[in-house]
C-alpha cells in the first residue's frame, strides 16, 4: 500500500509517495513529469551499489533513458568541488529546463542535487528518491537545498521544491543500525516539537521500528512527512513557524562543525543530542517541568542513541568555542541566537530571549560530564 502526502504549495505543489516497492515502479511514477523520455540521475557510490541498477531498470521499463553520475559517499561530498562537478556534468548531458534531474540517495545527495537543479538554467525540475530514513522524513521534503561552507553547514543554498518525492520504506532495510538511528533522531524530533501523541506512539513502537517492522516504519515516515508538510505550507521560506523544524539544530550544527562534519557525529545523532540539550535548557529556564527532559533522554537512551556530549568521541571546544560556532548558524538574526525551546513534549516555540550565560553554563556542565 502506498500513502500520499500532498504538499500544497500552489503552482509548486507536489506529492510525497510513501510505501513499499516504490523503486520498482519509479518509472511509472516519474513518466508523467517528462517532456522527453530521458532523465539525469545523481547518486553516490554506496547507494549506487545497492539501488541504482533496480532504479534504472524501473525507468527503462517505461522507456526512460537514464544518464548517471556517481559521487563519493559522505558529508564531505556536500561542498563546492562535488557541486561544481555535478553542475558541469548536467550541462555536459545537455539537460534542458523542461528536463528532470533525479536525486537518488540520502540527505547529502538530495541537498546537493536539489541545489544544482535550482541554479542550472535558473531552475530545472527534480525528483527526490530518498534512501535514508533521515532523508525520507526531513531533507527530501520542503525544498531546502544547499551545500556546506568551511564557516558552517548549509550556508550556501536555495529554496527549490521537488516535483515528486518517492520514499520507498523497503530501502531502509539496507541501512546500518547506526544510520537508521541517526534518521530516527529526526523522526522523534517531530513528536517533541508538535505532536505529543506521536512521541508516545514512538515510545511504544520505537523498538519495532528499529527491528524492521515495515508497517511501523511506513507510519512513522508518513506522520513525519505530514507534520513537515503542514509547517512548510504555512511558512515555506522559514520566516516563522518553519524554524520549529530546527528543534535541536542550533546545538547540533555547532557540534557538527566542531567534529568536522564527519563520522564522529552523524547529523541525526547531533539532532538527538541537540534536542536533549534544548529540553534541558527549557527546564533550566523554567519553561517546562523537569520530567520532560528526563523523558526525552530516557526514550533516546532506550533506543540506543547518543544523548549527551559524553557520547561524542574525541576533543570538543570549550563552552565559549561552541557558542562561537552557534554564532555561525543560519538562525542568527541581528546577532541574536534563535533557539527552539519547549513548554513540554509536543509544545516547541521559537525564541531569541535566551541569556547567553544560561547556554554557556549548560554547555560547561555537559562538557565537564564527559
Amino acid at each position: 500500500m502506498t500513502d500520499t502526502v500532498h504538499v500544497a504549495l500552489g503552482t509548486r505543489a507536489y506529492d510525497v509517495r510513501i510505501g513499499s516497492g516504490l523503486i520498482a515502479v519509479a518509472g511509472a511514477e516519474i513518466v508523467p513529469l517528462l517532456h522527453r523520455p530521458r532523465v539525469a540521475v545523481v547518486t553516490d557510490a554506496t547507494v549506487a551499489g545497492l539501488h541504482l541498477e533496480a532504479f534504472v531498470a524501473a525507468l527503462a521499463a517505461q522507456g526512460i533513458a537514464a544518464e548517471t553520475l556517481i559521487l563519493p559517499p559522505g558529508e564531505s561530498t556536500k561542498g563546492w568541488p562535488q557541486f561544481t562537478r555535478t553542475v558541469e556534468w548536467l550541462l555536459a548531458q545537455k539537460i534542458e529546463r523542461r528536463d528532470v534531474v533525479v536525486a537518488l540517495g540520502g540527505g547529502v545527495i538530495g541537498d546537493l542535487v536539489g541545489f544544482a537543479a535550482a541554479v542550472l538554467r535558473r531552475g530545472v525540475r527534480f525528483v527526490q528518491v530518498p534512501t535514508s530514513l533521515l532523508a525520507q522524513v526531513d531533507s527530501s521534503v520542503g525544498g531546502k537545498t544547499g551545500i556546506n561552507a568551511p564557516q558552517g553547514k548549509n550556508l550556501i543554498g536555495a529554496f527549490h521544491q521537488p516535483s515528486l518525492v518517492l520514499a520507498d520504506v523497503d530501502v531502509l532495510a539496507t541501512l546500518t543500525p547506526r544510520d537508521f538511528l541517526a534518521g530516527y533522531g529526526e523522526v522523534v524530533k517531530y513528536g517533541m516539537l508538535g505532536d505529543r501523541a506521536f512521541f508516545e506512539w514512538l515510545e511504544n513502537n520505537g523498538a519495532a521500528l528499529a527491528a524492521g517492522d515495515t508497517a511501523a516504519r511506513a507510519y512513522a515516515v508518513r506522520r513525519s512527512v505530514e507534520m513537515k508538510a503542514e509547517i512548510v505550507v504555512r511558512d515555506e521560506t522559514e520566516q516563522g513557524d518553519r524554524a520549529l523544524l530546527n528543534l535541536g539544530h542550533t546545538f547540533c550544527h555547532a557540534l557538527e562543525a566542531a567534529t568536522g562534519y564527519g563520522d564522529r557525529l552523524l547529523h541525526g545523532e547531533g539532532v538527538a543530542i541537540g534536542c536533549a540539550l534544548a529540553f534541558d535548557l527549557s527546564a533550566r529556564l523554567g519553561l517546562c517541568p523537569q520530567e520532560e527532559p528526563s523523558r526525552v533522554s530516557a526514550h533516546l537512551s532506550a533506543m540506543g542513541m547518543k544523548t549527551t556530549l559524553a557520547d561524542i568521541s574525541g576533543d570538543l571546544p570549550d563552552a565559549d568555542g561552541l557558542l562561537d560556532l552557534m554564532g555561525q548558524d543560519k538562525k542568527v538574526m541581528d546577532g541574536q541566537l534563535h533557539f527552539i525551546l519547549a513548554r513540554g513534549i509536543g509544545a516547541a516555540f521559537v525564541t531569541s530571549d535566551v541569556p547567553r550565560d544560561h547556554v554557556r553554563s549548560l554547555l560547561s556542565e555537559a562538557l565537564a560530564a564527559r
